[in-house]
């Protein structure tokens, strides 16, 4: 890719291994998600960081739909780093579901920290448990997001039909808080980090109580069918306004993904700042605190990782397969 070619280039010079004199700094884009949910805030600390250590590359973070987007955008050669959760990469990597017409060849970056599948209602809506939603109007996530993905998986999981047995609404975290407000849908569906602010601002609405419903059991049947990227885990309580309870969830890893033919130079010098400045990603959200080397050989990535990220891993003394 010509973008990766020219970022390379900057890099070489400003370490001097190649060619004297100063180089223009090279723009890279970051694909994250909406303004509402995590990816995008998270992108925008990660593109600060990198222009700020990373010599002679300046990145920038681009809203897009989510997951899927970002795969189609770094299929396509239009972005040079995305975030995705695991399962929307696998699908990319193998030519699966929305992919089945392209293989995307993208590369794991990073293990970043655990998605939150959460299943949100309001009190009144007579929502208790998943099959409750049957007949009901669901905001299941943007088209060509992660969220949607999932969300059609997990309807599946407790026996309905996500094209059937729910009216489905293609939204945005924003627009579904919206719609979600205005009585335009009963439920909504989202994937992100805990506490995601879309979700603050609908619990912190007056007059509405926010209820997330229990979904943990549907982790089960998503493995059978999927493979082993979901697992069950808990959202405390108090995670949100109003929300007293414990609830069960489905987590599923989120990647950093990079295209296959990026520069091993480069990804190296990438992922080398992001382990070693995550305390400044921390600041700006607190789900950065799960960046770990002690997760990334342990098979939460079902996609290779890129040789310029297995290059810092083995550094550190990671057991690179």
């Amino acid at each position: 890719m010509k973008r990766f070619i020219a970022v390379t280039a900057a890099v070489v010079a400003a370490f001097g291994l190649g060619t004297a004199g100063a180089q223009q700094k090279t723009r890279i884009s970051i694909g994250t998600g909406g303004t509402a949910g995590v990816y995008y805030p998270l992108g925008g600390g990660l593109a600060a960081v990198i222009s700020k250590y990373v010599p002679n590359v300046d990145a920038t973070a681009e809203v897009t739909a989510g997951s899927v987007a970002n795969l189609q955008l770094i299929g396509g050669g239009k972005s040079d780093i995305g975030f995705t959760m695991a399962d929307s990469a696998w699908d990319a990597y193998n030519g699966l579901e929305k992919f089945k017409d392209k293989k995307v060849p993208v590369r794991a970056l990073a293990v970043f920290y655990p998605n939150r599948m959460q299943v949100a209602t309001l009190e009144g809506k007579g929502i208790e448990k998943m099959t409750d939603l049957k007949g009901k109007r669901v905001a299941t996530g943007a088209p060509a997001s992660g969220t949607e993905v999932m969300s059609m998986r997990l309807i599946e999981a407790f026996g309905m039909d996500p094209n059937k047995d729910v009216t489905r609404e293609r939204l945005s975290l924003a627009e579904s808080v919206n719609a979600l407000k205005d009585g335009k849908v009963d439920a909504l569906t989202w994937v992100g980090g805990v506490p995601t602010p879309g979700l603050t601002d609908l619990a912190a609405t007056p007059g509405k109580k926010i209820k997330l419903v229990d979904h943990g059991d549907g982790a089960e049947a998503m493995r059978k069918k999927y493979g082993p990227i979901y697992v069950k885990n808990k959202i405390l309580a108090n995670a949100y306004p109003g929300e007293t309870r414990d609830t069960t969830n489905v987590d599923v890893w989120n990647l950093l993904v990079v295209p296959e033919s990026a520069s091993e130079d480069l990804i190296y010098q990438v992922t080398k700042t992001l382990f070693e400045k995550k305390d400044e990603l921390v600041k700006v959200h607190k789900d950065a605190a799960f960046l770990s080397l002690d997760n990334q050989m342990t098979g939460a990535s079902p996609i290779p990782f890129h040789p310029g990220a297995l290059k810092y891993f083995k550094e550190k003394g990671l057991k690179v397969n």
